[in-house]
């Protein structure tokens, strides 16, 4: 947690906010081309022969806005659920927190498409020299899109917020834990069914590099933020009894130093749970390490 807040004080100013609405504009742009031109999307597409023999080095960041599926209102429905998702995720955890799981899903998917263009070239050559260099990685590029990234998305709000309860088809509620388990269990499934002898390992490097920053955040931060229904009232009663209350004087972020002087669009509160007077600023307030000074 402070080994990263050391980075966060150097790069968060770059942190982009509402990052969960920019990749919904991007899906957007992605449904119009499709709209118009479905043909124009293969040139958009996460291609690393492309990329490497042809130098379409544009791929590396134009295959986040070719949509995971077919446009229709079942998508509308997914693309808001995951844009809340995200919103809350960035309130949680904090704007800088929640780019670099995202932008780490999306790097460890780009390094995932060369692991298998390299692997193709090792251990498959007779495949490749069979379809053709170019139509086998054509097919592959299909599956590297954003739907695993959008997962991990929901995978993270589960470990977050495991209690919290959801409308399954609008009428059921369910907490969103069991449907984690439930997401989980499908993957497991796709790992080890694969799709054919061809495509088994592609498909399981598209799989684990997509999700190895939920994997790597849920085996080092899932406890840190964890938080349950109860947790999430006392925490808005805390922050309606503060903002009656706001202590006078110069406010100064205990993590990032920023300051009501420096950033005077900021809201700066006082920690209940640190031993001491602690402010933070919204972006900390409910992600810092507690202070405990009498332990």
């Amino acid at each position: 947690m402070r080994s990263m807040s050391k980075f966060e004080k150097k790069f968060g100013k770059y942190a982009i906010k509402n990052i969960s609405l920019a990749l919904i504009l991007c899906y957007i742009c992605g449904y119009l081309i499709q709209m118009i031109n479905p043909m124009f999307l293969s040139y958009l597409t996460l291609n690393p022969y492309e990329i490497v023999f042809h130098g379409q080095v544009w791929r590396l960041v134009s295959w986040i806005i070719v949509p995971p599926e077919s446009f229709g209102l079942f998508t509308i429905i997914m693309l808001y659920f995951y844009y809340s998702l995200g919103m809350t995720l960035e309130r949680t955890w904090g704007t800088y927190r929640l780019n670099v799981y995202l932008f780490s899903g999306m790097l460890f998917t780009v390094l995932g498409a060369f692991l298998v263009l390299g692997y193709a070239y090792l251990f498959q050559a007779d495949v490749l020299a069979a379809f053709g260099a170019e139509s086998y990685f054509s097919v592959i590029s299909v599956m590297f899109t954003t739907y695993y990234v959008n997962l991990s998305i929901f995978l993270a709000f589960a470990c977050t917020f495991p209690d919290m309860q959801v409308l399954l088809f609008f009428l059921i509620p369910v907490k969103v834990k069991y449907m984690g388990v439930v997401y989980v269990g499908l993957l497991a499934w796709q790992f080890v069914m694969g799709m054919g002898d061809v495509l088994t390992v592609p498909l399981r490097v598209v799989i684990v590099a997509s999700l190895l920053n939920f994997i790597v955040f849920y085996f080092t931060s899932r406890r840190r933020v964890r938080i349950s229904p109860v947790q999430m009232k006392r925490r808005a009663e805390f922050k309606r009894e503060t903002a009656k209350s706001v202590r006078p004087g110069r406010h100064e972020c205990a993590v990032c130093k920023r300051t009501d002087e420096t950033n005077p669009e900021l809201d700066f509160r006082y920690c209940s749970k640190c031993e001491g007077s602690y402010a933070y600023c919204p972006d900390h307030l409910f992600t810092h390490t507690h202070v405990k000074k009498y332990e």
